[in-house]
């Protein structure tokens, strides 16, 4: 059994992050003799020195650096695992919080969540309409229960859902049609490109996008589908978003030589499969259900 509780590595932390015994102390409500008796203890059990004091500061020693960052680790864990079974004990989940790309066809989603509603009325859900890397940083950051992304973050596992088709489209009108021919991207290079912008925090500025002179970057798939049935320009556009545009040939798929298609796969993606609550996994179920019946 382990001899350190974690009350005393919390106060190694709070130690480090406070910047000193006092500091510590106050943050955690505590007698600064209590939080260097807590110290103390751990350096006496483990037989290592965790801080060494230059002038009137406490400084972590090599040893202390290794031993802060495994105890943010294990009170990180601590604290999920409190967390999470007070969820599960609790039954079916008051608030589901989802993350999902924008890519994913908006009616299938909606359908999703109001039979999930019919079932369980009283739990609600937070939604995330993300980009490429916004999801994966909802899932890292532990902001969400569930995600449809079109990657699987480090750590995690998923299911294929299904892949987004996104056509090559500008308006009928377009000077791009007029040209009687096949396009190359030297044909692009001339008119105005419009991109959804990655919403994660380490944006890869290549994605689903070609390297032309102009070009317009917005924050949603909606507002990139009006700007190009507005004729300001041309994009890769989910298939489903834009199928009565497409069907009435308000849009229409460039004549691209080569890719006129590109596909997107997407991912259902549970946060903590261990301890995923039942409204979770219901709702992943449906999810599911409603992909394999459309």
């Amino acid at each position: 059994m382990p001899t350190i509780t974690l009350e005393q590595w919390q106060a190694l932390i709070a130690v480090v992050e406070a910047g000193g015994y006092a500091q510590a102390a106050e943050k955690l409500h505590k007698s600064q003799s209590a939080i260097s008796y807590a110290v103390q203890k751990i350096e006496s059990l483990l037989n290592v020195k965790a801080f060494e004091i230059q002038g009137r500061k406490a400084v972590l020693t090599t040893t202390g650096q290794m031993l802060y960052r495994r105890a943010l680790a294990l009170v990180s864990q601590s604290d999920d695992l409190e967390r999470d079974a007070h969820r599960l004990s609790a039954g079916w989940e008051p608030v589901i919080r989802l993350a999902v790309e924008v890519l994913f066809p908006p009616p299938l989603l909606l359908g999703a969540l109001q039979r999930f509603s019919e079932e369980s009325p009283h739990t609600r859900i937070e939604l995330i309409e993300s980009v490429l890397g916004g999801t994966s940083d909802a899932l890292l950051n532990k902001q969400v229960d569930l995600a449809i992304a079109p990657q699987l973050p480090p750590g995690f596992l998923g299911e294929m859902l299904l892949r987004v088709r996104l056509l090559a489209v500008a308006h009928a009108s377009h000077p791009l049609h007029q040209k009687g021919q096949e396009l190359t991207l030297l044909d692009l290079d001339t008119y105005r490109h419009i991109v959804v912008r990655d919403s994660g925090l380490n944006r890869d500025q290549k994605t689903v996008t070609v390297d032309v002179n102009q070009r317009w970057t917005v924050s949603q798939v909606a507002t990139s589908i009006q700007a190009v049935t507005m004729g300001l320009g041309f994009a890769w556009l989910p298939e489903k978003h834009i199928e009565e545009e497409l069907r009435t040939g308000l849009l229409k798929p460039l004549p691209l030589r080569e890719g006129v298609m590109r596909e997107t796969p997407l991912y259902l993606i549970l946060a903590n499969p261990d301890f995923a609550g039942p409204g979770v996994k219901r709702l992943a179920k449906i999810i599911t259900e409603t992909i394999q019946v459309n």
